[in-house]
C-alpha cells in the first residue's frame, strides 16, 4: 500500500492477530486519533492505516483508512465510530455513504475516516493518493 503498513491483513493468518497476537496500531497524537484507533481495533477492522495530513492538506491533520470484512461490518465500525466520537465531544460529526456502506466517510473535523469494503478500497487506493512519493506529487522537469 505504497508507505503505510496496515495492521490487519484481510487473509486472516495468525501473523495479523485473527489467530495470533495483534499488531501494533498505530500511535494517534492525539487522545480522539487514539480512541478512533482503538474502537477500529476492538471492532475487528481490517487494514488500518493512519496518514499524517499535517502539512500536505488543510482540510483535516489526520486521514484514517480502514476495511470492514461486509456491507453490515462498514456499517457496524461507522456506528461505533460515531458513537465513539460523541463520547469524545465530536457529536457532529458529518458522515457520507451510510446507507449503502460501501465506502463511508466520516468528517470530524481535523480527522477524516474511511471506511472500505475491501474491494471497494482496492478500487479507489486512496492510500496511494496520499502517499509522499506518489507520481503525481512529484515535480516534473519542463
Amino acid at each position: 500500500m505504497d508507505g503505510f503498513a496496515p495492521i490487519h491483513s484481510e487473509d486472516g493468518d495468525s501473523s495479523t492477530g485473527f489467530d495470533g497476537p495483534r499488531a501494533a496500531l498505530p500511535a494517534g497524537s492525539t487522545s480522539l486519533e487514539n480512541a478512533i484507533l482503538a474502537k477500529l481495533d476492538d471492532d475487528k477492522a481490517q487494514d488500518i492505516v493512519l496518514i499524517d495530513l499535517k502539512g500536505k492538506s488543510p482540510m483535516a491533520d489526520t486521514m484514517i483508512v480502514a476495511s470492514g470484512r461486509s456491507h453490515r461490518h462498514v456499517g457496524a465500525l461507522a456506528d461505533h465510530l460515531l458513537r465513539t466520537l460523541k463520547e469524545n465531544g465530536e457529536g457532529k460529526a458529518k458522515v457520507e455513504g451510510l446507507p449503502h456502506c460501501d465506502w463511508v466517510l466520516i468528517d470530524a473535523g481535523d480527522v477524516i475516516i474511511h471506511l472500505f469494503r475491501p474491494e471497494v478500497r482496492m478500487f479507489y487506493n486512496i492510500e496511494k493518493i496520499w502517499a509522499v512519493d506518489s507520481a503525481h506529487r512529484t515535480p516534473t522537469s519542463v
